[in-house]
């Protein structure tokens, strides 16, 4: 009578778990060449001409794949070589993306943050000279604040009602022309919003320089972006979800709004919030409609009205240490604004969903 044998899978290069893959790299080994290649920068850190963060940071990290990928070709196989430099071409691509990104806020938190305070929230510029230590930024976050609402409120609703069009309704060549120009709206640099606006509204038809004159470019760049995040989202919708809602006899329109929106209103919130964003620091179209005040100015309709992105431009643009730190705080309170309002419309967003 014969004995069956077994025999153990071997074990984990550098670990001790059972592994039934064949032999892998454990993480000892993975941290020995993470040391080495760290290691080897601070030597080339030393004796060469390098002394730049970010290409320590490159040097690291390209070592690293070169010396994970010869080992695991020794240990794991060619296959499992490509499959770890390939997740480490990844990460590290994530890595290097958000270096820029950590970058400018920590820029930003730094050297704004001595100067912001309740005194610099809430006055405004006039009577201010350009060496004086005094002024704010109020006068500038009520001019963003309704210019970026009264765009919103016009281009989110129109851009919504075209991506339901494209998306629902749309087959023919009508649909493809007006998909073709929301795709040249798409690249349309800002400052022609701007010239358009200047030359239809201002010049043309005789109107002032005012904040809806440029919440009216604005619109028009926010349409675009708003039409285009709205139409993906709505075709990731299940079709069988419209289907159920046909088979029980609901029209079209009432399954478009209580069910396919619904549905797709994270996404969308997502969307209109990257629209906002994009549009809250635009500077040229502003320049040629809204051209900018020093004082407060609580109605968007008539007058010359000031925006942030004005207010960063004029005041970093200006030889003073004084007006430079201004241009910094004003540009954390940019930031926060935009945070908050993102994290606004995500919670609604939530709320609704699970309504």
């Amino acid at each position: 009578m014969s004995t069956a044998t077994t025999t153990a899978p071997p074990a984990p290069v550098g670990g001790s778990s059972l592994n039934l893959r064949g032999q892998t790299l454990g993480r000892p080994v993975l941290g020995a060449i993470a040391v080495g290649a760290v290691a080897l920068t601070v030597l080339l850190y030393l004796v060469t001409s390098i002394h730049s963060r970010i290409q320590f940071v490159l040097i690291a990290l390209i070592l690293f794949g070169v010396g994970q990928t010869i080992a695991s070709v020794m240990v794991e196989g060619s296959r499992r070589a490509r499959d770890r430099l390939v997740t480490s071409a990844v990460f590290g691509s994530f890595l290097l993306a958000l270096i820029p990104l950590l970058a400018i806020i920590v820029s930003v938190v730094t050297r704004g943050a001595s100067r912001l305070d309740g005194n610099f929230l809430t006055h405004s510029m006039r009577s201010i000279r350009a060496r004086d230590a005094g002024g704010g930024i109020y006068h500038a976050i009520i001019g963003t604040l309704e210019q970026v609402g009264l765009a919103s409120i016009m281009a989110v609703p129109f851009g919504l009602l075209v991506a339901i069009y494209l998306v629902e309704y749309g087959t023919g060549r009508i649909s493809r022309v007006i998909s073709f120009f929301v795709d040249v709206l798409t690249g349309l640099p800002s400052i022609i919003a701007g010239l358009f606006v200047l030359g239809f509204w201002i010049l043309a038809l005789g109107q002032s320089f005012s904040g809806f004159a440029g919440a009216l470019a604005l619109t028009i760049l926010m349409i675009p972006v708003v039409v285009r995040s709205a139409e993906e989202m709505l075709k990731l919708v299940p079709d069988e979800l419209r289907e159920a809602s046909y088979a029980l006899g609901v029209t079209r329109w009432r399954t478009i709004l209580k069910v396919v929106l619904p549905t797709a209103l994270p996404g969308i919130v997502t969307g209109v919030m990257l629209a906002v964003a994009r549009v809250a620091g635009e500077t040229a179209p502003l320049l040629l409609t809204v051209f900018g005040a020093n004082s407060i100015n609580f109605n968007p309709f008539s007058g010359e009205q000031s925006a942030l992105p004005l207010y960063i431009y004029s005041q970093a643009g200006q030889p003073q240490q004084v007006a430079i730190d201004r241009a910094w705080a004003a540009a954390l309170v940019l930031i926060i604004i935009i945070m908050l309002l993102n994290l606004l419309a995500r919670l609604v967003a939530r709320r609704a969903t699970i309504r």
